[in-house]
This record gives C-alpha cells, sequence and structure tokens, in this order.
C-alpha cells in the first residue's frame, strides 16, 4: 500500500526490516517441522529456533542463551513476571524457620504501560498482593530514592519500564538496579526474601544500549514488533529457576523448559532472531541516524513556531 503519509508512530509498531521478510520467505517452505521432534525436520528447526535465541541474548547482553525464553510478545511476558509473585512468596516461607507475614508486596511506577499496572490491578482487587504505585517527577521520570523508599519487609518486586512509550523518558533503571543491590544484601543478612527486579524494555531495544549486567535486572521484557521484527516477544530471566524464579501460566508441554508450553510458532521466531541480529549489527548507525532526526525536527518545529507568533 503506498500512501503520501509520513509515518511518525514507531512506538506502537515498526514494519517488518526487508531481510526479516526475506527471511520468513526462505523458512515457511523449508523449516516447518516441530522443533519438539527428534527426526531430522524437527532438529533443524530446533537448530534455527536456538540460533534465534542466541541473537536475542546477544542483543540484551548475556552470554546464556538460555535466559531467554520465548513468548507471544511483551503482555505475556509482563504478566508471567507479576503474576508469579504470588508463588515466589508463597515457595520463599515454606523454605523459612521465619516466614514473612502477609501478602507479597509490588512497587511500580505511575506511567508503566496497561500490561504491567492491569495485572497488578487484577491481583490487588483480588486480594492476592499489595501494591505502592510510586509517581514520577513533572519531568516524567522516576527518582531512585522514591522508588526504593516504598520497599517493606515483605517487598516481592519492582517493576517499571525502561523507556516511555509517549514521553521518551529514559528511567535510571541501572542506577536503581545498583542501590537495589545493596538493598537485597542487607535484606538477605537479616533474613528477608529478596527483591526482584523487572524492567520492560520493548521502547527501548534497538534505540539505546540494553544490556542486562548493566542494567542489572532479574527479568526484561523484548518486543520484536518494536524493532523491526515480527509480533512475538521473548522475556529474559536470569538464571531461569536456578537463580531466579519464573512460574509457567498455563501447562502443556515440555517446550522452553516448561516454563511457556505449547509447540513454538517457529517462522516468527526464526524472524525474531534476524531482527535481532539486525538491530545489534546497525545500532551505532542508526543511533546516528536517529540524532540527525531529532536535531532536524527540532530545528524545523522551532522555526515554524517562530514564524506562527
Amino acid at each position: 500500500m503506498r500512501s503520501n503519509n509520513i509515518y511518525l508512530d514507531y512506538n506502537a509498531t515498526t514494519p517488518l526490516a526487508p531481510e526479516v521478510v526475506d527471511c520468513l520467505r526462505e523458512v515457511n517452505p523449508h523449516y516447518w517441522g516441530n522443533p519438539s521432534s527428534p527426526y531430522l525436520r524437527g532438529l533443524l528447526v530446533k537448530e534455527k529456533i536456538e540460533e534465534a535465541r542466541t541473537n536475542i541474548a546477544k542483543l540484551v547482553g548475556t552470554p546464556h542463551s538460555e535466559d531467554i525464553i520465548f513468548t507471544s510478545g511483551g503482555t505475556e511476558s509482563n504478566n508471567m513476571v507479576i503474576f508469579g509473585t504470588t508463588k515466589y512468596l508463597k515457595e520463599w516461607n515454606e523454605k523459612q524457620k521465619s516466614p514473612l507475614s502477609g501478602i507479597p508486596h509490588v512497587i511500580t511506577t505511575n506511567v508503566e504501560h496497561d500490561s504491567v499496572i492491569l495485572p497488578i490491578k487484577r491481583l490487588q482487587e483480588d486480594g492476592l498482593i499489595d501494591v505502592t504505585i510510586v509517581p514520577v517527577t513533572k519531568k516524567g521520570v522516576i527518582v531512585a530514592e522514591d522508588l526504593l523508599s516504598a520497599v517493606r519487609p515483605n517487598t516481592c518486586l519492582i517493576t517499571m519500564m525502561m523507556a516511555n512509550n509517549e514521553t521518551g523518558v529514559i528511567m535510571p533503571v541501572a542506577e536503581i538496579g545498583r542501590q537495589l543491590q545493596r538493598v537485597n544484601r542487607k535484606r538477605i543478612a537479616d533474613g528477608l526474601i529478596k527483591i526482584l527486579y523487572h524492567t520492560d524494555a520493548a521502547q527501548a531495544i534497538g534505540k539505546i544500549p540494553v544490556d542486562v549486567e548493566d542494567l542489572l535486572v532479574d527479568y526484561l521484557t523484548i518486543v520484536g514488533h518494536k524493532f523491526y521484527g515480527p509480533r512475538i516477544g521473548s522475556l529474559y530471566v536470569r538464571g531461569p529457576n536456578s537463580a531466579t524464579p519464573i512460574y509457567p501460566m498455563f501447562y502443556g508441554g515440555g517446550q522452553e523448559n516448561g516454563i511457556r508450553p505449547g509447540t513454538e510458532n517457529a517462522p516468527m521466531t526464526i524472524g525474531l532472531g534476524k531482527a535481532a541480529a539486525l538491530a545489534a549489527q546497525f545500532f551505532n548507525q542508526n543511533q546516528s541516524l536517529f540524532i540527525c532526526f531529532r536535531e532536524y525536527l527540532e530545528e524545523k518545529l522551532k522555526v515554524r513556531l517562530l514564524k506562527s507568533y
């Protein structure tokens, strides 16, 4: 479809990169086997899926491809993390001589996407979690001290976006991660539950550096259609069920180590891996382009606005 319109809503979605389209065209006729099958046609698909997993792991700065779990998209990834908090405290209490009283406490901000806010509100309405929603400043950014001052003994999760889809504000995820590490060291020494840390990086990947080792997060949400990939996603988990707990939302086959069961959507998954490889390959070039576009837009807006007065 041809149009004279100028599309500026790339935070909502992006078109598929031509290389991703070519990848999908190649995958569909050749890699249609079930990746759980033990024979050649299935094994070839499994190999492609693992290659995609490795590409995504590299994009977010982890050498551990097993830390990447494929999902249907950002909404599922966010829900999986949030709904898991109820089981996290219950399991932790069962192992303690002095269990914590009360229900899990979750901290978030007042500018989160609905896929974070609505599941939190649902659990709160059902009496399954307590919630503190910390407001951002007038400039739209969260202050680390404000967020961490909301911590309670039964706090189980802090969840916040990395970059805002409407304002473009970049949140201090790494700074909070560093401070939270210190908080957690003291909590563990005091016999309290570790606070897990999640960021929704949907709007950040491909635009600004995203490195889980710098951010110090336990979970990170990845959304393909925000960086020229297919409309599926994945979730980074720092050592799934070894270092960091993660719970399935539904049950079936053993795919994704039993965390996200169901036969894999091979074409979309492989396409996501291709988009991740492209985002990493052209990151520096794209950064320069974004800066040029931003400065050009600012300059032209200033000229036009001055002329209108």
